[in-house]
């Protein structure tokens, strides 16, 4: 590539920066006003009434896990309710295991304290069994908390919800993953968003160092590094309806639509209405990035063939290749196959009465 060819790359890396950094934070702004109707649309339910037998699956590692112990702890002892049990999630186990023996031993209500994963793994065994938990967000993204208008900065105020608020029903999805490289399939819930191509590329190279530095803007820093990768074929079939072939950057399947930085991806895209939005996303160039930050930014209703969105129940896409998928932001490995599902109104999450 030439100086001029480079100088353009750069400008247009540049410009895409620019307007993610500005969408972060008109997103941000928007947030409360925008995103309410697809956070607050469900019914809530009083909490049973009386002391109530807590566990929580804490990720001991995570920032302010002492501190979060410690307000837990002072809530539970206040109410005069039974001592809280605290199961430390591993690097073998973040979160499943846990989760199985809280619910075997019949506590009435789970915590996950940690970041996203630690709260995908509790909410996957929880899914369907009536038992809600509680959010005490202590990562870098906190998706589903912050989808839910939690202020993941107030530990004691997501403290107080997650274990006197009310409860509210929301969906949850699946994600079966094969790859026909090496034989493997997999199967996983996710509560936010999943996704393959080009986001799940930029969550591998993103380096943690960066992300307890800096945050969000981490993964800004490595989208900037791909914008320039060339589309790939695939195959995709939408609610079982005959195959298509598209050439594809990348594909999300998002259950909500708050990202990282304040962000609001997909307004449409809610939490308890049945459906995932299914977004194929497909530009040539830096412009085509740039024209689509721009959409989301301002909210503009007009198609972008570059950016085309689904209602689904069910989507899945075949690769001749294997692509990177990730699952509420943390990499899940490369497939041939990634098949989604929503699973409506399937879990129960704790939330400010006021809601």
């Amino acid at each position: 590539m030439g100086k001029t060819g480079q100088y353009v790359l750069f400008a247009g890396g540049a410009a895409a920066f620019t307007a993610s950094a500005v969408a972060g934070w008109w997103g941000a702004r928007r947030l409360k006003a925008i995103h309410r109707r697809s956070a607050v649309a469900g019914p809530v339910s009083a909490p049973i009434s009386g002391p109530q037998r807590i566990a929580v699956v804490i990720n001991p590692v995570k920032n302010n896990a002492a501190g979060a112990r410690e307000q837990i702890r002072h809530a539970i002892q206040t109410a005069g309710w039974p001592e809280p049990v605290f199961l430390e999630t591993t690097v073998e186990d973040p979160g499943y295991g846990q989760a199985r023996t809280a619910l075997e031993e019949g506590y009435d209500a789970v915590l996950a304290a940690g970041g996203d994963g630690t709260v995908r793994a509790v909410a996957e065994v929880l899914a369907g069994s009536g038992m809600p938990l509680g959010l005490i967000p202590l990562g870098t993204g906190n998706l589903l908390a912050r989808n839910l208008q939690m202020n993941v900065t107030d530990l004691r105020g997501c403290v107080g919800a997650a274990l006197f608020g009310w409860e509210r029903r929301i969906d949850t999805a699946t994600a079966e993953l094969q790859n026909a490289v090496d034989g493997t399939v997999t199967r996983h819930g996710f509560l936010v968003m999943a996704g393959i191509g080009m986001d799940a590329e930029v969550l591998v190279d993103t380096r943690d160092d960066l992300k307890k530095t800096i945050g969000w803007m981490a993964y800004t820093a490595a989208g900037l590094r791909h914008l320039s990768g060339r589309r790939k074929a695939v195959t995709i079939s939408l609610d079982g309806a005959h195959p298509q072939k598209r050439k594809i950057r990348s594909i999300l399947f998002a259950n909500c639509g708050l990202v990282p930085g304040g962000l609001d991806f997909l307004p449409d895209a809610m939490v308890d209405d049945g459906l995932l939005d299914a977004v194929v996303i497909s530009p040539r160039s830096v412009a085509g990035w740039i024209l689509m930050y721009l959409k989301v930014l301002f909210k503009h209703n007009g198609v972008l063939p570059i950016m085309r969105s689904y209602a689904v129940n069910r989507m899945t896409v075949w690769s001749p290749e294997p692509m990177e998928t990730q699952l509420d932001g943390d990499p899940s490995g490369p497939a041939t196959r990634i098949s989604v599902e929503i699973w409506p109104q399937s879990l129960s999450v704790r939330v400010r009465p006021e809601q």
